[in-house]
């Protein structure tokens, strides 16, 4: 795998390590919407996510991370739709799809870093 590759894959691991973080143990929708720091945070990690994403799927299109095409979608929607996100899409998508790709990256970042 090239370098570029696994840098990229590290930066994804950093933001969903980061947004985990932000949120913490207890995870509270409520919370998370009277909080508009964290939004944003959140926001901004997506973003990273997926454009990371981008860069990755125009090195090798057969990388092994589900949904590829989607993330980096959704990047353009937080982006360039700042005014149409929808806090409970964006929650839905932290708690339901982030730990998978968590698993999908670390995965691929062992595979080509031992």
């Amino acid at each position: 795998m090239q370098i570029e590759i696994i840098t990229y894959l590290f930066d994804m691991k950093q933001s969903i390590d980061s947004i985990f973080e932000f949120l913490g143990e207890k995870r509270d929708f409520n919370h998370y919407l009277s909080n508009k720091l964290l939004r944003r945070g959140i926001e901004r990690e997506l973003e990273i996510i997926g454009e990371a994403a981008k860069r990755i799927l125009n090195i090798d299109k057969t990388i092994a991370i589900e949904n590829a095409r989607k993330i980096v979608d959704f990047r353009n929607w937080i982006s360039h739709g700042y005014d149409k996100i929808d806090d409970t899409i964006v929650w839905g998508i932290v708690n339901r799809q982030l730990p998978k790709l968590k698993k999908q990256v670390e995965k691929l970042l062992k595979e080509n870093t031992q």
